[in-house]
């Protein structure tokens, strides 16, 4: 087929499109560059609508929803703060995906390792407060979470009484044999850190006491320890 000539071509209607060409790029050229907006984020659905539509596959979906979540705050044109977010609804969720696969490790590491680190306490508070809560379902796989959120109680909102309650909560909820004896341990140094010297030196003499410490290295630690307490313990009633 023989190509015609760009002089073929009716000057009327060349002229139109430069014409319109120059209408487009001056109407491009005054638009507002593009604003990108953070989404939303809802409420999750219920635990049983999730596995009604992913036709009974509870695991798969939460891992699924795990990597939404956390992909949130990432979305085209906008990157999303943690401290923006809704910390009630990202509970939800987090609620959500443990309801779908309790021995998911990933939702607690999120809560505690993630979405805890954020500078502002009411939400940190609300992370440690699902740990917490999540890890009385599960102490014995959960205990790591927990320990983590008691340090960040101690170090991060200079909360100690809160950091006790957590590693006594480990003390006492988490029996597994696997479970290092640092975690154990906890409560002992915390009460040492608040001011209860004396009933540090008691539990932790009470430790030493049962033998339960087997490692050289670890017992020598835990014994000079709780000479120090016993010293400490002591300097109050040689001042009176």
């Amino acid at each position: 087929m023989q190509e015609r000539s760009l002089q073929a071509v009716p000057r009327t209607l060349f002229l139109g499109i430069v014409l319109l060409l120059a209408l487009q790029i001056s109407w491009r050229t005054q638009q507002a560059a593009p604003i990108a907006s953070a989404e939303s984020l809802t409420f999750p659905p219920n635990a049983t609508s999730i596995r009604l539509a992913t036709l009974d596959e509870p695991i798969t979906a939460s891992g699924l929803l795990s990597l939404r979540l956390q992909a949130f705050d990432n979305q085209p044109g906008v990157s999303i703060p943690f401290a923006a977010l809704d910390y009630a609804r990202l509970t939800a969720w987090l609620d959500t995906l443990l309801a779908l696969d309790p021995n998911a490790q990933y939702p607690l590491l999120m809560a505690s390792h993630l979405y805890a680190q954020v500078p502002d306490p009411i939400r940190q508070r609300k992370m440690l407060d699902f740990t917490y809560r999540q890890f009385l379902a599960a102490p014995a796989q959960r205990w790591r979470f927990l320990a983590h959120a008691a340090l960040i109680a101690k170090h991060r909102l200079h909360d100690l009484p809160l950091a006790l309650t957590y590693a006594r909560a480990i003390q006492v909820h988490a029996k597994d044999a696997n479970i290092p004896h640092w975690a154990s341990q906890m409560p002992i140094f915390l009460l040492e850190d608040i001011g209860e010297i004396e009933a540090a030196k008691i539990e932790l003499g009470a430790l030493l006491a049962t033998g339960s410490i087997t490692d050289p290295q670890e017992n020598h630690f835990l014994t000079e320890r709780y000479q120090d307490m016993v010293a400490a313990a002591s300097k109050p009633r040689q001042a009176r």
